[in-house]
């Protein structure tokens, strides 16, 4: 595993990477947790000669991702994982500093596809992935490689899904992390991340006013919870959809309508996806739905909404309204509206989450690739949860980070938790 790769790629305009730079360098102000271990990497060097392909969102807080892996002795190529969320000054910035990456902001279905081959070209021996289309590709297209893979790490709750469904048909053929189930990652990046960057991106796309609108979340996981407190501090009514009686009782307990996405397609002004399921809003919904509906998602790939379904009700035909805001006219008097064609929201008309949030996620990332170099021979071919050691670690150094210190357990109170005698 030795060997530096002169850095090879496929960008939009590479005159863009100095204000790529500036942007990285803003992210990295946020990202206190990444820079500690980059320090510990850069004396420790546990991933020296390790070529690692990361299919990621190529945002500023990956950036500094890539920079921490490089301290740690990785050569790391870049693919995007949806084909709106690149920022093509990032990409520009990091291949300005050496890295390979294959990624363009709006790039087709085939171009998408290219990339992530080229990347694989590098061969990897650590996959991190988001969504698992690399891994699926590996697995599918280019099996040649696989016996070189150490292992992977996946990002996103539909990757793990789609991870898990590997393991179960005994097909997957390496380890995977899954770093989307890590509690300082899903608590915090799910819940807060896409809950502020969700709406972030709907109102930079249309600029309306949530107060007094009726928004109706479908999915009431972390994503959703966090979508929907957002929408309601914002002045909006919530409304939830889901299919988990359990889920749906909590969204209720909550405080949110809760009812079927048939009731609520008639009341709802604004519609966030967010369940990584296909066709959540459907032929049915779309002749339901008031004048001027806004849809969106926020889920990984574009397939919650069955936009076919609504592109052959169209009978009055399709519009650009504004950058990333799309009309489908069902009738003369009735139109409804579409973001960012149906993709991830928060990446395709924003700049996605956070630093601050990014932060825990990355530095799992990171800690998830030094453990499975050292730890791969170990492992099954399945996927693992991030090590508990590894999630406390994140949560100890962002604490300290931000100056909050915590109680530890006496000695006294150690026994009492691992004894039975003590009762009433």
């Amino acid at each position: 595993m030795t060997g530096t790769a002169e850095a090879r790629y496929d960008i939009r305009d590479i005159g863009l990477a100095e204000l790529g730079r500036q942007r990285i360098a803003w992210a990295a102000r946020e990202m206190p947790v990444l820079r500690l271990i980059r320090e510990r990497f850069q004396g420790e060097r546990p991933l020296e000669g390790v070529r690692i392909v990361a299919c990621v969102h190529v945002t500023t807080e990956t950036a500094n991702l890539a920079y921490t892996l490089r301290a740690g002795g990785a050569e790391t190529a870049i693919c995007a994982s949806n084909p709106l969320s690149t920022q093509d000054d990032v990409a520009a910035a990091l291949v300005a500093d050496g890295f390979s990456v294959y990624a363009v902001k709006g790039e087709d279905h085939d171009t998408y596809y290219r990339h992530i081959h080229q990347a694989l070209d590098h061969r990897p021996h650590i996959v991190i992935d988001d969504g698992a289309d690399v891994v699926s590709t590996l697995h599918r297209d280019r099996r040649e490689l696989l016996e070189q893979v150490l292992g992977s790490t996946e990002e996103t709750t539909t990757g793990v899904i789609r991870l898990r469904a590997m393991a179960q048909d005994d097909v997957l053929a390496f380890p995977v992390i899954a770093v989307n189930d890590a509690d300082t990652k899903h608590l915090f990046d799910n819940r807060y991340g896409t809950g502020q960057s969700t709406i972030d991106a709907i109102l930079r796309a249309t600029n309306i006013l949530l107060a007094g609108k009726t928004v109706v979340v479908a999915g009431y996981g972390w994503c959703g919870r966090g979508i929907a407190m957002r929408a309601r501090g914002m002045g909006a009514r919530v409304i939830v959809t889901e299919v988990n009686p359990i889920r749906a009782l909590e969204a209720l307990m909550d405080g949110y309508l809760v009812m079927s996405m048939r009731e609520a397609a008639p009341l709802g002004d604004l519609f966030i996806t967010a369940t990584g399921n296909l066709h959540v809003i459907d032929r049915e919904h779309f002749p339901l739905m008031k004048d001027g509906a806004i849809l969106c998602n926020a889920g990984h790939f574009n397939v919650e909404i069955n936009l076919e379904a609504l592109a052959e009700l169209a009978a009055g035909g399709r519009r650009q309204l504004r950058p990333l805001v799309e009309e489908y006219r069902l009738a003369p008097d009735r139109a409804i509206v579409v973001l960012a064609d149906g993709r991830l929201v928060n990446l395709a008309a924003a700049e996605g989450h956070p630093a601050s949030v990014m932060d825990m996620s990355f530095a799992n990332q990171a800690l998830a690739c030094a453990y499975l170099v050292a730890n791969h021979r170990k492992l099954e071919a399945t996927v693992y949860p991030v090590p508990e050691e590894i999630d406390r670690e994140v949560a100890r150094l962002k604490l300290a980070s931000m100056g909050i210190a915590i109680d530890e357990l006496t000695e006294e109170q150690e026994t009492y938790l691992r004894s039975w005698q003590h009762g009433t």
